[in-house]
């Protein structure tokens, strides 16, 4: 109890001093002033949205982190937008901010990357990640990381290889379950899942086999993403001296990587012949001719983006699975549908004694519809944030210079207007529109220029382990919740009980 009133007064006091840091520059620039934008001839006269500051020094900040541990997490943005229109201004987590429930303005900030708007991130990440981490960079070296990436995770090549990785990892994992001394026992699904996309995650950006090196990765990487929101004081005993200790830790051991594939690449002089292996072939290879540089990456800027690409992979595809046997445990119908479809493929397969490929997985319609549904749901990425670099104008909204907007993803998914009856879980809805990833209406993957270069490659591991899991086994799911703040996760990790299919020691 004593550290948490710590904290509580340290932050009291962070707050309290960005509070008088503002109002020294209120009275030296003459106070906050609503800013305009004149039209020629000076017909019009934009104001920024409307909205609440809230209390002074917190502003909202406590009515938004509540709704987060809520069956209803976008009940902070349906109140004000009721009030104020779908674009309102608050003021959250010390700072005021513009935020857009509207999928227009909401496309608009994404694809106007760099130029008008960059990320805005906390403190503690650019702290942990540093300035030149790929999700702070802009720019032509942006682009030139997301091209690179996003073709590799795109090509046939790296999917057909992948796949039999991720199956591979998939039935070791399922088969573990029934090696357990009591099987009848619950285990976490939360936790099983973030095991199998861990070792997958890792292979695809440094071929590191499971054993000493995989879990010293994970046990380090932990310690990393632990200091992504805490207070950034870079002093021994705080969250973020720890995490930053284990960054460099990781770092240690993948620049040792980087370093032993360079001067074997050198050494065997390949210089593209092959298809690259991993993101660190990748990287090492590319010569810099899609920006015109003519320069390749520095050693220490690869092994440094090496781990920051763990970050996004690491929460988004395993609680994706996790929700999904949720939203499926609470849906008779629409399991038995999943079940039937994946029943079918498995038995073509095992008549033709033909192989599974990547087109066979992501074909199936309405396993990608569960999928959709689940990530419209319960966005893993729920919010973007960007920072305004000069007055813009969007569908008739001011979004002053320097000002923050948040882009609200899942008001969008959750918005009667987009979606019927948005709170159910129905896969069906699917069937008609497609998991159309480019739709302004769905946009789990963010979009514009930072669009995830990933997508394809997540839904091909998602599809992959729920065939696996429906063919073979039957489970049946504890009660659970979903907490969407700081990041979605199920209250008690869902606990489920699993058996082989055909043991009828499980009722469903």
């Amino acid at each position: 109890m004593k550290w948490e009133l710590i904290c509580i007064a340290v932050v009291l006091g962070w707050f309290l001093y960005k509070y008088r840091c503002s109002l020294i520059i209120r009275r030296c620039s003459g106070g906050f002033r609503d800013q305009v934008v004149v039209e020629s001839g000076g017909r019009r006269r934009l104001q920024p949205p409307r909205g609440s500051s809230g209390w002074p020094l917190i502003g909202e900040t406590i009515q938004f982190i509540a709704s987060g541990y809520t069956s209803r997490p976008v009940t902070f943005m349906e109140k004000r937008k009721s009030l104020y229109g779908k674009v309102f201004k608050t003021h959250i987590l010390g700072r005021p901010i513009i935020v857009s429930t509207d999928p227009d303005v909401n496309k608009a900030v994404l694809q106007n990357q760099g130029h008008v708007f960059i990320p805005s991130y906390p403190r503690s990440v650019i702290e942990l990640l540093g300035e030149s981490s790929i999700l702070q960079m802009n720019g032509g070296l942006q682009k030139r990381l997301h091209a690179i990436i996003g073709g590799f995770l795109r090509s046939p090549q790296f999917k057909a290889r992948i796949t039999k990785d991720i199956e591979n990892s998939v039935k070791l994992t399922l088969s573990s379950w029934m090696d357990r001394k009591n099987s009848l026992h619950p285990l976490y699904l939360q936790d099983e899942t973030k095991k199998i996309t861990f070792e997958i995650l890792v292979k695809v950006l440094m071929s590191v086999e499971p054993g000493e090196e995989m879990e010293f990765l994970k046990k380090e990487f932990m310690e990393v993403i632990k200091g992504l929101i805490c207070l950034p004081i870079k002093l021994p005993g705080f969250r973020m001296y720890k995490s930053l200790q284990a960054k460099e830790r990781m770092l240690k051991m993948v620049r040792k990587m980087v370093d032993d594939r360079k001067r074997a690449m050198e050494k065997n002089e390949i210089k593209g012949s092959d298809s690259p292996n991993d993101a660190i072939d990748v990287l090492l290879r590319d010569t810099g001719e899609s920006d015109g540089t003519q320069q390749r990456l520095p050693l220490d800027f690869i092994s440094g983006n090496i781990i920051e690409m763990m970050i996004p992979g690491e929460d988004s595809v395993p609680m994706i699975m996790t929700l999904a046997i949720k939203f499926l445990s609470d849906n008779p119908a629409a399991l038995a549908r999943l079940v039937e479809e994946n029943d079918e493929l498995k038995k073509r397969k095992d008549e033709s004694c033909e192989e599974y490929l990547w087109t066979d997985y992501v074909s199936l319609p309405f396993t990608q519809g569960v999928i959709s549904e689940t990530l419209r749901m319960a966005n893993i990425i729920n919010a973007i944030w960007r920072k305004a670099l000069e007055d813009v104008e969007i569908k008739g909204y001011l979004i002053p210079k320097g000002w923050c907007v948040l882009a609200s993803l899942t008001s969008v998914h959750m918005d009667e207007e987009n979606y019927k009856n948005p709170n159910e879980f129905d896969p069906w809805r699917w069937e008609k529109t497609g998991a159309n990833v480019n739709s302004n209406k769905f946009t789990p993957f963010g979009g514009g220029q930072r669009l995830c270069p990933g997508l394809e490659f997540s839904r091909l591991e998602i599809s992959i382990f729920l065939h696996h899991l429906v063919t073979t086994y039957t489970w049946v799911a504890e009660e659970d919740q979903i907490v969407y703040f700081p990041t979605v996760k199920t209250k008690r990790r869902l606990p489920v009980t699993v058996r082989p299919r055909g043991d009828h020691r499980l009722d469903r």
